[in-house]
């Protein structure tokens, strides 16, 4: 009778039996888990051009000079909120929102054009309900502005999240009309009825700031979709006249128009309606060159309002100088460079639009933050994109900001090829 051969026990990889790398290393299970979390990450960060790099690493680098001014700026009024107990409240607060907007964003850098483009409408809808609500019990006032929801726990700027809704659902209704955008009628339907409803709804809050903001967007879109310009020109004269009435729908932003209308020069005002404006000037003039020193401001011990949002830009000049300040604008230039760079690639009319819109949106709203700051245009309660104090502004930013690095991941189409934008004399190519 056979006897069943025995089966040797089974040897662990020994230090002597492990496979040796190139180098000559022993390889280990860890060097392999390793390895693959290197190929993982160069697949997340694959880009087709230099642009996804230098609009991401812009990005990030702001939240973090975000996140250090706003603990800077929010310290003594978050120790005097806490009954002494914190410094950081703010801060963590702040920190909260980005780990939760730098993942968004990652995740919308993932999605591909087809999808915004497919669910424009849902998305817009969504945020004009969400808007809507700011006019239930939900909705409280700020400052002037009925702009906000209460959820409870947390509370949401909706309008915030239409502007990114509207960008998206612009492109893709500017790219689908785009050959029949010499006919104003096809222009005018259904762009102004829809605009009209998004937009209104954020003039009934009151908020000029935002709506003054959506509007640029808005222009922003029309240009870069190749729209005439004599189109322009009546809702152009349109606004100017409606603007003003838009104004003075509230006593308390009369009366920051008047004070900036008057030049807010006379210093014994520092305590009426020039508050802002005079304080703000103080704490830019109070930071030479240098600045005083992160940290240092006297201007966030209770003078300044808004120290951490609307008035950041005026901590930076003071704590950080004149050189801190232009670093900051730099960095929203090369922003800038970066959205240009995927218009002038692109044959897609609708990363065209949507691009231009949000490059309008981001830079143009940062230019009325530090107009405000230095006194060229009343207080409006504009932040400054991804570094003020804000949770519903920052986290919506770095979608919008995730959606354009979306198009840069895009492969470039020949010159001509299907999509290809209308052709305009001092249009972007």
């Amino acid at each position: 009778m056979a006897t069943k051969p025995t089966s040797l026990p089974r040897r662990r990889p020994t230090e002597s039996t492990r496979p040796r790398d190139d180098d000559g290393t022993r390889a280990t299970p860890h060097d392999g888990r390793q390895a693959a979390a290197v190929v993982a990450v160069k697949k997340l960060f694959a880009a087709e051009t230099g642009s996804f790099f230098l609009i991401l690493g812009t990005t990030l680098f702001m939240v973090v000079l975000g996140l250090v001014m706003v603990l800077s700026s929010s310290s003594v009024e978050q120790y005097i909120a806490s009954r002494h107990t914190s410094f950081f409240g703010a801060f963590v607060r702040q920190g909260v929102y980005a780990a939760i907007g730098v993942p968004l964003m990652l995740i919308a850098s993932r999605v591909p054009v087809s999808f915004w483009k497919r669910w424009a409408w849902q998305i817009l809808l969504v945020t004009v309900v969400l808007q809507l609500l700011v006019f239930t019990p939900l909705g409280y006032e700020i400052g002037g502005n009925r702009n906000w929801i209460d959820l409870g726990s947390f509370t949401a700027q909706p309008s915030e999240a239409v502007k990114l809704a509207l960008a998206i659902w612009l492109g893709m209704i500017l790219s689908v009309k785009r050959d029949l955008l010499d006919d104003w009628k096809h222009l005018a339907i259904p762009l102004v009825p829809v605009v009209g409803v998004a937009v209104g709804l954020v003039v009934l809050g009151g908020d000029l700031g935002t709506t003054m903001v959506m509007l640029l967007l808005v222009f922003a879109a029309v240009w870069f979709a190749g729209v005439r310009l004599r189109y322009l020109a009546v809702p152009v004269l349109f606004l100017a006249a409606a603007i003003p009435l838009i104004a003075s729908g509230s006593a308390s932003r009369n009366e920051r128009i008047a004070a900036w209308m008057s030049g807010c020069t006379d210093s014994s005002d520092y305590q009426a309606a020039c508050w802002q404006t005079l304080h703000g000037t103080w704490a830019l003039a109070s930071g030479g060159l240098f600045g005083v020193g992160l940290g240092n401001s006297k201007s966030k011990w209770s003078w300044l309002p808004e120290a951490d949002n609307d008035f950041i830009f005026a901590i930076i000049g003071e704590e950080l100088g004149l050189i801190g300040a232009i670093v900051v604008l730099a960095l929203f230039v090369v922003l800038a460079v970066g959205f240009v760079k995927i218009i002038r690639r692109t044959n897609d009319p609708f990363v065209r639009v949507v691009t231009g819109a949000v490059t309008a949106w981001i830079i143009g709203q940062a230019l009325i933050n530090v107009a405000v700051v230095l006194g060229l245009l009343p207080v409006l309660g504009v932040p400054l994109p991804l570094i003020s104090a804000g949770g519903s502004a920052l986290i919506v930013t770095l979608v919008a900001i995730g959606v354009v690095l979306s198009f840069a991941r895009q492969p470039e189409e020949p010159l001509g090829g299907r999509g290809a934008p209308r052709q305009r004399v001092g249009s972007l190519r």
